[in-house]
């Protein structure tokens, strides 16, 4: 079931109603139940999956706090592990695997035929494997206690919000919430719907629209050069920030209707001033779950300066390796691990730390932005012989500019009234975004007179229902991770 759904637009009042009208000692059973339903929209049989990583890592938590010897908890927790992420390996990495052995192997004049499983990649399995993982080595560390209600569990890993593609959240922040009386919150209430109207805003009339032009130019790059693959890069570097935020948004929002807060995914990435703060403002659950769960355990920057490079390395490229089994992702970790290694070895600590302002700001940012842009193309292309195609022809042409540009719209076949409104509503979703750094834009607009704020609301939905990609609703670029 999309967010963009006709479905979700009847399941969401449904279970709005419902869950403020059951008492509270139910209302964990509505959520367990309707994220079950949520999840088994997609494919009924894959809830045995998240149900045994469920039964697994309830299991081991209850017996990580029962034993004493640290030896055996070590076990219990590698064990756990194991299991876990080897139900993530059989059905996302194992044919890649087979493939780069076979690869391998044919560099020495072996053949082998690779084993391949004709499988389904179950949706959020990697969201919530990574969600049960912290939650056994917060308990294995004694950071939280073990829940002893399976119910409450189930609900906390399964919660139909952030099920499929996060935010990644952690047990001290959202199983507290479903355990937790709530009383309604008009205020809180109207806010998720706000932040939802936006999380759509981005979504369909952004990320939706520039879609196509993406998938036509990187399906088969081989066909454009020049100012195409500039503009179908740039397009991808927008869309994936609409529709990964956009989705965070409407996840954020829908939980905010259960009074329920979920951890903040992002912070206006694109204006960051160093690649370091940009994965401070880049899907953050998931940079700080690899930061406290595998960074910090590998001894972080408390190392050698060789050894805390090192760490950079292999935490971007597992974390590469963890968004798709291509090495076209492996590769878009290693450019941010090695652009974050290079910056400290020549960026000053206190120059990294230093906000900027006038041109000395829009400079680091256009960089960071230029940089993180560049990285996308491993990102989108279907190969690593794409990719370098990409950007050894990205400047094909460009001797003669006004022929370039104008060549490269031609063959994307966009006119320039399609490309004015695209630029309008980017910088609509930019100044947004700026705003957002200093203050709570909905909030601060929430503030104004009833005519000022009424206003920017019809003509936010007026945009959304306008300038949105009609027909199927298309589905969200994280749901393949």
């Amino acid at each position: 079931m999309l967010f963009n759904s006709f479905a979700f637009a009847l399941f969401l009042p449904i279970v709005f109603a419902l869950y403020w009208a059951l008492p509270h000692k139910y209302r964990w059973i509505l959520i367990l139940l309707a994220s079950y339903y949520f999840y088994m929209s997609w494919n009924a049989k894959y809830v045995f999956l998240i149900l045994f990583t469920t039964i697994i890592s309830y299991g081991a938590a209850r017996l990580l706090e029962q034993e004493e010897m640290q030896k055996r908890k070590k076990w219990i927790l590698v064990g756990t592990a194991v299991l876990c992420l080897g139900v993530l390996f059989f059905f996302k990495y194992f044919n890649f695997v087979s493939g780069s052995v076979a690869d391998f192997l044919a560099l020495f004049a072996i053949k082998m035929n690779p084993i391949t499983l004709n499988l389904l990649l179950p949706v959020g399995i990697s969201f919530y494997t990574f969600q049960t993982l912290s939650y056994v080595i917060d308990v294995y560390r004694g950071d939280v206690a073990a829940e002893r209600h399976f119910g409450y569990y189930a609900a906390f890993i399964s919660f139909f919000p952030q099920l499929v593609a996060g935010p990644i959240e952690r047990t001290s922040n959202l199983l507290p919430q479903i355990k937790k009386h709530h009383t309604f919150d008009y205020n809180q209430a109207t806010y998720g719907l706000k932040l939802i109207a936006w999380g759509y805003f981005k979504k369909i009339v952004i990320a939706d629209t520039l879609s196509p032009y993406v998938s036509w130019v990187y399906d088969a790059p081989q066909n454009f050069s020049g100012f195409a693959l500039v503009l179908a890069t740039l397009f991808f570097t927008l869309q994936i920030y609409c529709d990964f935020s956009g989705y965070s948004d409407i996840a954020i929002g829908t939980s905010k209707l259960l009074g329920i807060n979920l951890m903040t995914n992002f912070k206006s990435p694109y204006f960051s001033q160093s690649i370091k703060e940009f994965w401070s403002r880049w899907h953050i659950s998931l940079s700080t779950w690899f930061r406290d769960y595998v960074y910090i355990p590998l001894g972080g920057n408390r190392v050698s300066k060789i050894r805390y490079h090192l760490n950079l390395m292999i935490v971007f490229l597992v974390s590469g390796l963890w968004h798709g089994a291509n090495w076209t992702f492996v590769l878009w970790g290693g450019i941010h691990g090695a652009g974050q290694v290079v910056e400290s070895i020549l960026v000053p600590k206190q120059t990294i730390k230093r906000r900027s302002k006038g041109i000395f700001w829009l400079v680091r940012v256009a960089f960071v932005f230029a940089f993180a842009s560049f990285a996308w193309i491993f990102f989108v292309s279907h190969s690593v012989q794409d990719a370098f195609y990409v950007i050894s022809h990205l400047f094909t042409g460009i001797s003669a500019p006004l022929a370039y540009v104008k060549d490269g719209l031609a063959a994307i076949e966009m006119e320039k009234f399609i490309l004015l409104k695209e630029a309008c509503l980017i910088f609509m979703m930019a100044a947004y975004d700026y705003f957002s750094l200093q203050v709570d834009v909905i909030q601060e607009i929430s503030k104004k007179n009833v005519v000022i704020r009424w206003l920017v609301y019809l003509c936010l939905g007026w945009i959304i229902v306008f300038f949105s990609q009609k027909g199927v609703a298309a589905e969200f670029v994280y749901f393949q991770f």
